[in-house]
């Protein structure tokens, strides 16, 4: 039985089709592709691969929809192509259910980069409730809702702990202001944007070594936020 990860490319560019399949390939991936999304979803559908890249802009379906689609039937990672470099692109596809976002062109690098980040997210989810996430020198105690920094306890707010832990357990994924915005308040409206953006100042207070560069907690200009391991 072959036990190379299987990474399924919906894209309509051919040269970026024949690029991938060989660079991935060249990476011990097994690559599957299609040009269309109704294709492209038989072929995810009859193969089940482990990972999907997939661009927004094909012919017959909107990437939006495809997401939508598989996200009814199937966690795989799903990473995003798109030509546009759209805040509202952006956010719509990662509240559809993409797992990270990259504008063409892009970096090979990169796109492996963001590959491996998001096999690693799966990874967790999919295992047993992480009880303990480590981030550098600071650990979260999902379960007894303790924040420690080199050891020593840091202390937190409610709110600030449970933005964390959503934050944490998503780890490598971009979550969208939304997003955040609808797990820790349970509703979103612009309003709550100075709220979210002064918790996350304040987080970044306690658990950055320099919070004006953070490592931990990163900023995806206009669309949200990413926590790093």
């Amino acid at each position: 039985m072959d036990s190379k990860i299987h990474i399924l490319v919906i894209d309509d560019e051919q040269q970026i089709l024949r690029a991938l399949r060989t660079i991935l390939g060249q990476q011990n991936y097994q690559v599957s592709t299609a040009s269309t999304g109704e294709e492209g979803l038989a072929i995810a559908a009859a193969v089940q691969p482990q990972l999907l890249i997939l661009d927004l802009g094909l012919p017959d379906l909107s990437g939006m929809e495809i997401c939508q689609r598989i996200r009814q039937w199937s966690d795989m990672p799903i990473v995003i192509l798109s030509a546009h470099d759209s805040e509202h692109e952006k956010v719509a596809a990662l509240d559809a259910g993409a797992d990270d976002y990259l504008t063409k062109p892009f970096g090979i690098e990169e796109l492996l980069a963001r590959i491996r980040v998001a096999f690693r997210h799966r990874s967790r989810t999919s295992s047993a409730k992480t009880s303990l996430v480590t981030s550098g020198d600071t650990n979260i105690d999902m379960v007894n809702h303790l924040v420690t920094r080199g050891g020593i306890p840091v202390k937190l707010t409610a709110i600030e702990f449970k933005m964390l832990a959503y934050l944490a357990a998503n780890a490598g994924r971009i979550l969208t202001h939304q997003a955040i915005l609808n797990h820790v308040w349970g509703y979103a409206d612009s309003g709550q944007m100075a709220y979210l953006r002064v918790y996350i100042r304040q987080l970044r207070q306690k658990l950055e070594e320099d919070p004006h560069n953070p490592q931990m907690i990163l900023t995806e200009s206009g669309v949200g936020y990413r926590f790093m391991l």
